[in-house]
């Protein structure tokens, strides 16, 4: 049966409390990733950067850390859950510098313009992403930075093959696709960047790589599985019963340990550009 992409792309992972435990667990593995990528687009104390679609934080606290004490962070998301949540951890950590808005930034004016507007796993998720950078465009300052991190799942080999493994990148990649989104977005970022004006980019990418008793990356796919297993369903992908996501993260670790594979990530390309004019 040939399935249908729906038109109008649609965050289909949800901002469920669960959902939430799940992307601060997903940003605690590409942490290292995005740290570099911030590293080397030039994110500097004293900085005032935005933040696109923040989610419950994680990105916004990073980027906290290299503006210091006396830049600012304002992070920005459409889901009111995602940023009550992200106030609640500013609080529990003290921070000042860090400050939340509800909302589409695409659509929002701001008071004065970023020197920074960065995000990660966003631009996959809107219909035009292009349109969504030149609308960003606007409230970066002339020399300021954009930057953003996404998905390129043609990384994801087992060698030998595990076909759960396998099974399930191909899952969630077709989930993803149906619902409108891109997966493979990381891999447009280049063009996309010029398409909104902006001059080539920079690119930096990187990834993980697992084998043995090293589970990281099997946690990290079984939770993002059972996450759209609703979405796998209603898209008529693959049921729950088929799946079994519960065991499924014991089982694929058990495929590779069996097998003596080694399984590498999704990877995460970044690209960063200023603005000239």
């Amino acid at each position: 049966m040939e399935l249908e992409t729906v038109t109008q792309p649609t965050y289909i992972l949800g901002h469920s409390s669960r959902e939430l435990d799940r992307l601060s667990t997903q940003a605690a593995l590409f942490e290292p990733l995005t740290r570099d990528l911030f590293r080397a687009a030039g994110i500097r104390p004293g900085m005032r950067v935005l933040d696109v679609g923040c989610g419950s934080g994680d990105v916004a606290f990073l980027a906290a850390e290299f503006v210091g004490p006396n830049g600012q962070v304002v992070g920005i998301d459409r889901s009111l859950e995602a940023v009550a949540r992200a106030e609640e951890r500013t609080k529990k950590r003290g921070l000042r510098n860090v400050s939340w808005i509800e909302g589409d930034p695409t659509e929002l004016e701001f008071d004065e313009p970023f020197d920074a507007i960065l995000g990660r796993l966003v631009l996959m998720y809107y219909a035009n992403p292009a349109t969504s950078l030149a609308k960003l465009r606007r409230s970066l300052r002339v020399g300021g930075l954009m930057i953003f991190q996404e998905l390129d799942p043609g990384t994801c080999r087992s060698f030998p093959v595990c076909p759960l493994y396998q099974t399930c990148i191909d899952l969630i990649c077709r989930t993803l696709l149906i619902s409108g989104a891109r997966p493979q977005l990381g891999m447009e970022l280049h063009s996309l960047f010029g398409a909104a004006g902006f001059p080539n980019p920079r690119l930096l990418t990187g990834g993980f790589i697992a084998g043995g008793s090293d589970d990281s990356v099997c946690k990290h796919l079984a939770e993002v599985v059972k996450s759209l297993v609703p979405a796998m369903e209603k898209f008529g992908v693959a049921s729950e019963e088929e799946l079994n996501v519960e065991t499924l993260a014991h089982r694929l670790q058990g495929e590779i340990v069996t097998k003596g594979a080694v399984v590498t990530s999704p990877s995460l390309i970044g690209a960063w550009s200023r603005r000239e004019s």
